[in-house]
């Protein structure tokens, strides 16, 4: 598999999960926040596998997580669960990434 369709399914998959964990909630705009949860969690899942830092893929993932995170965090002050979820997704999409990729 290549680093980039490895990236697209991450991508979506992870989009797929925060989507579906916001199921529940109530927003004034539930089709925006959707989308745009989806499409943040859809960035980390593309761009870990194709962005080289010299660190071990799972700990790229995490760093590219907290960082692409971080941005949502702030606007909707939800700090822990938009951090965490970003961080570990990250981790997570890396971890995977190591062993498909390898």
């Amino acid at each position: 598999m290549t680093p980039i369709l490895y990236g697209v399914v991450a991508g979506i998959i992870f989009g797929a999960i925060s989507v579906l964990v916001m199921l529940p909630m109530k927003f004034d705009n539930a089709r925006q926040a959707y989308t745009a949860s989806f499409f943040s969690r859809f960035s980390i899942g593309f761009v870990v596998p194709l962005i080289g830092l010299p660190l071990p893929m799972w700990a790229s993932g995490l760093f590219i997580g907290l960082l692409i995170s971080i941005s949502d965090a702030i606007v909707t002050k939800a700090y822990a669960p938009i951090l965490i979820m970003g961080t570990f997704g990250g981790g997570l999409v890396g971890l995977v990434g190591g062993y498909v990729l390898a």
